[in-house]
């Protein structure tokens, strides 16, 4: 993905090979383009070419390998978060990133016993409610348990929905094609909880039955003009980093 940009800073650079390289487009192992022909490219100095990609060493994307340069390094212990999946399919039409994928789809009714997700959906606590589970993988070890949870009305335009296994194409794509309405995504909300049994167990944690284990949760809601249709719910592994849809 060649252009020119002229007058681009460090960080520019930095995000441009940092997407690539979420996006899969430059996978492990490969190498980046040399400092001059990144220079050439966002024609900028050697300087700024150099704290780009110490910006990309310090996150762990990249790596310096003598006579190769610089290459993008193996990461299994960060996962993508559900902002940068939905980021990454918009740009790319790829729902996974290099080394990256999904197991255990089921999909079921269920009456939401969860107050926070009842509030973010407008609707009644214990109304019933779709609920598609997932685990994402990278390289082969769970990261994030991923929950669904749909607002009942979106069943009538998207009947696949209680279907087990991977819909495709993603299911809001279906939506807007046979309803007209365009479906937003809200800002991606962060806090932390202790993991549940089933949780520990789909992540693969190995812990004390009696032990606490605190895990990151992330929440990204999504509306139609209609109101809010979805509630993603997404349970990540502990000691992991997350590339979030910000970049």
């Amino acid at each position: 993905m060649a252009f020119k940009t002229s007058g681009a800073g460090y960080a520019d650079v930095a995000a441009h090979f940092r997407t690539l390289i979420q996006d899969g487009e430059l996978a492990p192992g490969g190498a980046l383009p040399s400092v001059q022909e990144i220079r050439e490219q966002f024609d900028v100095s050697a300087k700024t070419v150099s704290r780009a990609l110490s910006v990309l060493k310090s996150e762990g994307l990249a790596t310096g390998r003598g006579s190769l340069g610089t290459v993008v390094t193996a990461r299994p212990r960060v996962a993508s978060t559900g902002a940068a999946r939905i980021d990454r399919i918009s740009r790319t039409g790829q729902p996974y990133a290099a080394g990256e994928s999904s197991t255990g789809h089921v999909a079921m009714l269920r009456s939401c016993a969860d107050p926070d997700i009842a509030e973010q959906l407008g609707i009644e606590l214990h109304d019933e409610i779709v609920v598609r589970r997932r685990v994402f993988l990278q390289n082969e070890q769970p990261t994030v348990v991923a929950l669904s949870c749909l607002h009942p009305r979106a069943l009538a335009a998207v009947p696949e929905l209680l279907q087990h296994g991977q819909l495709r194409p993603f299911w809001q794509t279906t939506y807007t094609e046979r309803t007209g309405r365009t479906v937003t995504r809200s800002p991606e909300r962060r806090g932390a909880r202790l993991a549940t049994a089933g949780e520990l167990e789909a992540l693969q944690v190995v812990a004390p039955p009696t032990a606490a284990v605190p895990v990151l949760v992330l929440h990204t809601a999504f509306h139609d003009e209609d109101g809010p249709i979805e509630v993603w719910e997404d349970v990540y592994a502990p000691g992991l980093w997350q590339v979030s849809g910000s970049v």
